[in-house]
């Protein structure tokens, strides 16, 4: 019943592809009966004059662009997943002992170990007597005072400036001036935020207004990571997708920038322009001249630039590196080097992984200073970002210096979670290229593979006739035979007719091997049982 009530409610809405192909496509109101389903299942029964109880907040009277957002990463095979560790923690048999969660690049979750250095400060400002503690190396107590100095009453307990502790967002700065070989960078530019996807959403909210044929369109890759098309949803902003050419390992094509751009303007006004480099959930990196040629549309067709550079020090491929779109812009001069750019970082992925402490920014180049005050008092009235977040934020970017105590096991750390990410990246792209029906490009950046795989016609005729998209339908057989997560490609988008799914490549390498050999052995099978 739970399988049956996740497969009525799987659905494939987000942005599959520019023009979501309407085959696999079911209605609303039994995408949403088929979610009340798996809630029942899954959630303690109340007493039934609560379940009686006149609501006043229903599935009719919430906001509807709520119930248009999807993210796949954590949507129906994750739920399945969910629903199969409850089942295995009863007790009940499984092919598998536990569900391996390759689906959401959570590094620490996959056993990946936290920086040193990182630790020993944090720890320091959550309970200061530690600094009084000799274990604890003297570059380590330096940082975590001067932290403690720059927060209300010394103590990260305290509220901070909207924007940020100005002390940490100068870390920030110096930290993209000195990446970015000299060009200045302000603190006052800087925001710290919960995580980039704060400031992603924030920026999105701010760009988007008008009605109907006015509407501001968001032109984002396809694939794309769900958090874009999800906000769009919330926003009502019109989403425009441009494909990456999976042909040329996911480059990013000036044509079909053209191509959506000029099909989109009769539905809507496109303002903006989303990149992910290192790409999500593509895991590719973008050459120099690419990123000039991408300037140059945005400038010619004053688009906003929206750069999310989360994977910065994720980089793999011995011929790439990788270039910010702030540098390249200031260093290619008039007219380009006055263009609008937001661009975002965070603490959760690169060699740090720390997700769940909801470190990030956003550095804002060129931007109009009346929009500022708004955007300020906007963030205003959250407050602050979580104190924490902004402290690892600011030790990430003032990392312990050459000759410090501290220096050389945080060197060696960094460069063994890089070193690893990079051996596994190759290591599952050559995996899954030696299987007939599965191809992968090169894992260039990033933490992902995302192969293109064949499924078979009586497959996709299996999905169609339970009301969800094939990719989905092979995710979850995969999972209900092997327990491995992945997420279906149809959650990022994908060009209509191909079929992908995206995995992390943070397993240990310990494991990661027997991991793609059971992927393997499944699609091997799976291919066998739907063929004619």
């Amino acid at each position: 019943m739970f399988v049956g009530a996740i497969n009525r409610f799987s659905r494939f809405k987000a942005g599959e592809s520019p023009q979501v192909t309407t085959r696999y496509h079911y209605n609303k109101q039994q995408r949403l009966a088929a979610l009340q389903i798996i809630r029942n299942i899954t959630m303690s029964s109340t007493t039934s004059q609560a379940a009686n109880a006149v609501k006043v907040l229903t599935l009719n009277s919430m906001n509807p662009r709520v119930k248009d957002v999807e993210y796949a990463v954590r949507g129906a095979v994750v739920e399945m997943a969910l629903g199969i560790e409850r089942d295995i923690a009863k007790g009940i048999k499984m092919p598998f002992d536990h569900v391996i969660h390759a689906n959401i690049g959570d590094c620490q979750a996959m056993g990946q170990t936290p920086i040193t250095f990182i630790r020993q400060v944090t720890s320091m400002l959550q309970y200061p007597k530690l600094l009084e503690e000799s274990s604890f190396p003297e570059d380590a107590k330096d940082k975590a005072r001067s932290i403690l100095a720059a927060c209300g009453g010394g103590s990260v307990g305290a509220y901070s400036d909207s924007q940020g502790v100005p002390a940490l967002r100068q870390c920030v700065a110096d930290y993209i001036e000195n990446r970015d070989g000299g060009i200045a960078s302000i603190a006052d530019n800087i925001f710290l935020t919960n995580g980039a996807s704060d400031a992603v959403r924030t920026i999105l909210g701010l760009l988007t207004y008008g009605r109907g044929a006015e509407r501001t369109g968001v032109m984002i890759p396809i694939p794309q990571y769900p958090l874009y098309s999800a906000c769009l949803s919330e926003f009502g902003a019109t989403q425009i997708g441009y494909y990456l050419d999976e042909s040329s390992g996911w480059s990013l094509d000036i044509d079909e920038l053209e191509r959506s751009y000029t099909e989109a303007k009769s539905r809507c006004v496109p303002r903006v322009l989303c990149v992910i480099n290192p790409g999500n959930p593509t895991g590719q990196v973008i050459k120099r001249d690419n990123i000039e040629a991408v300037i140059r549309f945005a400038y010619d067709h004053q688009l906003f630039l929206m750069s999310d550079e989360v994977y910065q020090e994720n980089i793999y491929a011995s011929d790439r590196e990788f270039h910010s779109f702030k540098k390249v812009l200031i260093e290619m001069g008039d007219p380009w080097s006055h263009m609008e750019l937001a661009s975002f970082h965070s603490a959760s992925k690169c060699y740090m992984g720390e997700c769940g402490q909801r470190g990030g920014y956003m550095e804002l180049v060129n931007i109009d200073n009346d929009v500022r005050f708004q955007l300020r008092k906007l963030v205003s009235a959250r407050l602050c970002s979580n104190i924490n977040g902004q402290a690892i934020m600011s030790i990430v970017t003032d990392p312990p210096k050459l000759g410090g105590p501290s220096y050389e096991q945080y060197r060696q750390e960094r460069h063994k979670v890089l070193e690893s990410l990079a051996l596994r990246a190759d290591m599952v792209a050559r995996a899954f290229n030696t299987v007939d029906g599965i191809r992968c490009n090169p894992v260039q950046g990033a933490m992902y593979a995302f192969p293109a795989i064949d499924i078979p016609q009586r497959a996709q005729d299996k999905a169609l006739e339970l009301k969800i998209h094939p990719d989905v339908f092979y995710c979850m057989e995969l999972l209900r035979s092997t327990g491995i997560c992945v997420v279906p490609g149809s959650g990022f988008g994908q060009r209509p007719g191909t079929f992908h799914f995206r995995m992390t490549i943070l397993p240990p390498t310990s494991e990661i091997e027997a991991l793609l050999q059971r992927l393997k052995d499944f699609h091997v099978k799976f291919t066998s049982t739907y063929s004619d």
